[in-house]
């Protein structure tokens, strides 16, 4: 699959700064025309005894400013401990020298050591969650901080950033797709029969990355931590056996379950790519966000169901004025 394949067209003015309430679904079906449905409609829609799969991580606050606002993406903490000095960052070091000092809120000071994407920087005193409860946002996509014309955190995001169930520390972003839902909608399904099946996948550095190779084949995806209990796979193999659909809330969830398909393993990390020409071996209904152009997400839809169809799907949503991206509005894709 090519990068030049990913590209379209959309207003500026369609980038969701906000949850969009009341969510619009956009279902999209192999040999229909795109419809228009109500997220009640999807509810419903969902038959007795099929799974739907969600992702039950939660965002960390680790977007730190300096004093000169630079702002800082703290990633993975080298020396694994709980008060840590060795960090990966993400920060715009291209005027910065190797040894160079930034200052941190509360006092804590910040020294590059290595540049790269991502960067690795000694931080004093050792920071610990504690701190970062304390200073520090959660990284919103940079392109909402854009189309808001703020680099900071509203005071909602805390609230609208984060899913209904998120419990499990260690994103870097929210698996946008579960935004949309209550616990009061989840119970609901559970009432009605729908098995409701969670996983962890920590979204990681690949999120905020962009393609820069033209031949997808040639990028390198970077590994995100997962794990899901024996329980909940063999209940995944159990329905898809007797011919029940498994739906995946999310590109998160579908990227562990093509996973564990393809290698058995129910924790650790993946750097799958799923892209067009890709098989799907247990995800049959997907729900998902509007993707940005030229990303590994559009490449994994494009993948469930077809280039042609996305780029069709996506010029009619668009012309129908549908929000995009992380607080925008959803797609529900169907093999």
């Amino acid at each position: 699959m090519k990068l030049s394949d990913l590209t379209y067209e959309y207003p500026e003015d369609l980038i969701a700064t906000f949850p969009s309430r009341p969510t619009r679904v956009m279902r999209v079906q192999a040999n229909n025309s795109p419809e228009e449905i109500t997220l009640n409609e999807l509810l419903k829609s969902i038959p007795e005894a099929d799974v739907l799969v969600i992702n039950n991580t939660k965002v960390l606050k680790r977007r730190v400013f300096t004093d000169q606002e630079v702002e800082v993406l703290f990633l993975d903490n080298i020396d694994n401990n709980k008060a840590s000095n060795t960090w990966k960052v993400l920060f715009p070091s291209k005027k910065n020298a190797i040894g160079d000092i930034l200052n941190l809120p509360n006092g804590f000071k910040m020294k590059l050591l290595e540049k790269g994407r991502p960067q690795i920087v000694e931080v004093s005193p050792a920071i610990s969650d504690i701190d970062f409860a304390q200073m520090a946002e959660l990284p919103l996509p940079p392109y909402i901080q854009k189309a808001r014309q703020q680099r900071h955190n509203a005071q909602d995001d805390e609230a609208w950033y984060q899913t209904a169930w998120a419990k499990i520390d260690g994103s870097m972003a929210a698996p946008t797709a579960s935004l949309h839902f209550s616990n009061d909608d989840i119970q609901s399904l559970k009432n009605r029969g729908v098995q409701v099946i969670d996983l962890t996948l920590h979204v990681g550095l690949g999120t905020f990355l962009p393609v820069t190779v033209e031949d997808l084949n040639q990028h390198q995806m970077h590994s995100e931590k997962y794990e899901i209990s024996s329980e909940n796979w063999q209940n995944i193999l159990n329905a898809k056996s007797n011919g029940k659909k498994i739906w995946a809330l999310g590109t998160t969830t579908t990227r562990v379950l093509e996973s564990v398909a393809r290698t058995n393993l129910l924790f650790g990390a993946t750097d799958i790519l799923l892209q067009a020409g890709s098989e799907f071996k247990i995800v049959d209904r997907l729900l998902t966000n509007f993707h940005q152009p030229e990303s590994t997400l559009l490449a994994l839809v494009a993948g469930f169901s077809s280039l042609e169809k996305v780029k069709t799907s996506y010029a009619w949503a668009i012309e129908k004025k549908y929000r995009l991206f992380s607080y925008g509005d959803l797609s529900l894709w169907l093999k």
